[in-house]
């Protein structure tokens, strides 16, 4: 649920500012003017979960500011534990008091924002108790921080050392455990805006459109005039608009929770300068505008690619410029999740990594090279999401090149790069205190070898005749399977019936059973597309292509190879998913579907008992598409591979990862047994004997649920069709005497016990099984 996502984010964040503290401590321990110099503040957090609507309607206005409250409670009593064995010092009592009484009243106000806030009388009276005026109240840090600093310079010792460690704490966490992530779409924001971008027009009023210059004009009038509203959590729990409604939770967590504290406004799918300056003028309008980093992301092939004009023309706006400058900012957010999907992994680094150098130059061009460039490079963990597997210096550089990086160095430009650590899969860096220090030491150490590294030496961006080619060559590959009936076929076949359920947000929309034929890669999100991937034995988005896009060059892209350290790094990734890609896995699931298979199995005559569910299955997958589908991608795969293969066979072993046989031969165990498994409910079901129509269910589409993979759903199904659970006698007052029925009908409890149970067991054991498939990828979560 999303209240355990939250408390599993707590959690990781609690262990991640401790190693932070610890670093701190360290640094602090070797220097010698601990008392004057402001402590350094080595990384900072951030967290949206509980504030990410994008793509999902079950967080109402009140999850977002409960969730900032706990959040602050939580970093209040973090400031306490840590002050507490410091109360001798000299003025500790007297902060520890006021944080002390801060947090019992923040405890109060978490306690009136517990669920359910479903009445006027009950939102008005959580809201009275945020807002009323009390000497307890406590909303901004910044007088306990000069208070934290006059005491430091007096301590001396330890205690100076542990004090000026929590005064950077304060100063880089302020009233929260992290910066806050709020997240929309394009479309939210369009819909928020439409009603105040009509405007005037010949024969009477109508809507801009918001790709037009008209819209520009509109919004620099909208921006100019924008005047401060107040607000207040009435308004806030009738505001219907997911966009305005977050843009007034921003104000209200401002005014009334941490009012120093930063907001990031991520925005998705954000591919015209006009969705940026609508962001704006609501910051303008709502007054919160000096807090909120608005965010775009270019996560999409398009965005990707168009991104430089779109920049170009945002940058060119006056207002906007205006805003970066008081901001002190640009802020960007580069994906991979949606980017490897539709494009590849491989060319989604390399569009990402261009965009980044487009953003150093045009800052310098608009004169904004005085401002930091924040660009959040935000990934999953496995390969298939833009993670490298292989070391933390290679997690950082692929993301966000020494190239890259380079590009803002060279201008004097004021970098600020992040990276994620997401979900139950990057939680694990952070699983232990052991871990996240070693993760956070881990990381400066890269970041400081990245910083002596020198990218525009680096020969593959100087041979753009070869990696260039390389680039739209395997971009071109992987747009193309990702627009192939058979891909879309063959990756779907299963549903989502081999993932486990993860996360509070769901994997693509319900469907009906007719729809499961036709599902397109397209409603599926890009986790559960990474995943299926992996699931299936193959990451086509991580491998193809680039084994014709060096087909005809193999020596030749070897030898840049052995010169570029960027070329070393993506074919190094691609390498590490190659040693775990299988494409006999994958030909096993597509058998699966093979009629003949089927109507093979019984021929020797060896299992007499199967023989009549095996030729069900032999009759009615005889016409199915998806074998088809399975042995066309293979064979299309295979060549791909085989050139692949072909490239790594030329490049210095000891630039590539290891390979190890084992992991090899434990994913082929894990998947044998579960094709078994997979096999035994499809047989399972074929032998249930037939059954009456039931709920407009028929056992074609019972049976299409099996081999879909759609099994709770089908268990559910057949437990209604073969009740054991019928009405008792024991409830009626007769006095006619009865002899039947006699208990439960034998033939339903056989039939329960003989295959509905083994099929829902069997599947059980199929997730484990993914799971444990999910470990060697890196995606866990």
């Amino acid at each position: 649920t999303l209240q355990e996502e939250h408390e599993a984010v707590l959690a990781t964040l609690g262990r991640a500012l401790d190693a932070r503290d610890a670093v701190v401590g360290d640094l602090l321990a070797v220097r010698t003017d601990v008392e004057t110099d402001t402590p350094p503040r080595p990384f900072a957090f951030g967290t949206w979960v509980g504030y990410d609507m994008d793509g999902r309607t079950d967080i109402d206005w009140a999850i977002p500011i409960r969730f900032r409250l706990t959040e602050k409670s939580t970093v209040l009593k973090r400031y306490i534990d840590k002050l507490t064995p410091l109360i001798k010092t000299g003025g500790v009592a007297e902060l520890l008091t006021r944080l002390t009484d801060a947090h019992t009243h923040n405890e109060d106000i978490v306690a009136a924002f517990a669920p359910p806030l479903s009445t006027p009388a009950e939102i008005s009276a959580a809201a009275n108790a945020a807002t009323r005026p009390d000497p307890r109240r406590l909303v901004d840090i910044t007088p306990l921080i000069q208070r934290l600093d006059e005491i430091r310079t007096d301590a001396t010792g330890q205690a100076a050392n542990d004090l000026a460690v929590l005064a950077a704490a304060m100063r880089a966490d302020g009233l929260g455990m992290a910066e806050v992530h709020f997240r929309l779409n394009a479309a939210q924001l369009h819909n928020a805006i439409r009603r105040r971008m009509v405007a005037d027009a010949a024969g009477g009023d109508g809507a801009v459109a918001m790709s037009s210059r008209s819209a520009i004009a509109r919004l620099r009038e909208l921006i100019a005039g924008a005047e401060s509203l107040d607000v207040n959590f009435g308004a806030l729990a009738i505001e219907t608009t997911t966009a305005v409604r977050q843009f007034i939770a921003m104000a209200q967590i401002l005014k009334h929770i941490d009012a120093k504290s930063s907001i990031r406004l991520l925005i998705a799918e954000c591919e015209q300068p006009a969705t940026v300056l609508s962001a704006l003028y609501f910051t303008r309008a709502f007054g919160i505008d000096e807090n909120i980093d608005i965010s775009p992301l270019f996560e999409t092939a398009t965005a990707l690619e168009h991104g430089g004009r779109f920049l170009d023309a945002l940058l060119a706006e006056p207002a906007y410029r205006a805003y970066a400058k008081t901001r002190g900012r640009i802020a960007i957010q580069t994906g991979f999740s949606d980017a490897g999907r539709f494009m590849g992994q491989i060319p989604a680094a390399l569009a990402i990594e261009r965009l980044q150098g487009r953003l150093a130059r045009l800052m310098d061009a608009h004169g904004l090279s005085g401002v930091e460039a924040l660009i959040f490079n935000t990934h999953g963990e496995s390969m298939g999401r833009g993670a490298h597997p292989l070391s933390l210096t290679e997690r950082l550089a692929h993301p966000m090149s020494v190239w890259a990086r380079g590009e803002f160095a060279r201008r004097n430009i004021a970098l600020m790069p992040e990276i994620s650590f997401q979900g139950g899969d990057g939680y694990v860096f952070f699983g232990t205190d052991a871990l996240a220090r070693r993760t956070l030491a881990g990381l400066m150490g890269a970041d400081a070898a990245l910083s002596k590294e020198r990218g525009d030496t680096d020969p593959f961006y100087a041979e753009t005749d070869v990696s260039l080619d390389f680039y739209r060559d395997v971009r071109r590959t992987q747009a193309r399977y990702f627009r192939d009936p058979a891909y879309n076929r063959a990756l779907t076949a299963f549903g989502l019936g081999l993932l486990p359920p993860t996360g509070s947000r769901r994997s693509r929309r319900q469907t009906d059973l007719a729809g499961d034929k036709d599902m397109s890669l397209r409603r599926i999100r890009a986790i559960p597309h990474n995943a299926i991937q992996q699931q299936l034995g193959y990451p086509v988005n991580v491998i193809a292509g680039i084994g014709d896009a060096v087909g005809g060059e193999l020596d030749r892209f070897a030898q840049l190879y052995e010169k570029s350290a960027r070329a070393q790094g993506l074919i190094r990734l691609a390498a590490a998913s190659d040693r775990l890609a299988s494409l006999k896995t994958l030909v096993a699931y597509g058998e699966l579907y093979n009629g003949a298979f089927w109507a093979t199995r019984p021929y020797r005559g060896a299992e007499p008992e199967r023989e009549a569910a095996c030729l069900d299955l032999a009759e009615r997958l005889s016409q199915d598409d998806r074998a088809g589908a399975f042995r066309e991608l293979a064979t299309r795969l295979r060549v791909d591979g085989l050139k692949l293969r072909r490239l790594i066979d030329r490049l210095p072993a000891d630039t590539l990862p290891p390979r190890d046989e084992r992991v090899r031969r434990t994913l082929g165990v894990l998947h044998a047994v579960r094709l078994a498994l997979v096999q035994h409910m499809f047989l399972s079901a074929a032998a249930i004997p037939p059954f009456s129509r039931r709920n407009d269910i028929s056992r074609d589409d019972l049976m299409e649920m099996v081999l879909s993979l759609r099994i709770e759903e089908a268990v559910e199904l057949l437990n209604a069709a073969y009740p054991v659970e019928t009405p008792g006698l024991d409830g009626f007052t007769l006095d006619e005497t009865t002899d039947y029925p006699r208990g439960v009908t034998p033939e339903y409890t056989r039939i329960r016990s003989d295959y509905i149970e083994p099929i829902a067991s069997a599947h059980r054991i199929t997730l484990t099984i993914s799971t444990a498939i999910a470990h060697h990828f890196g995606a866990i979560g």
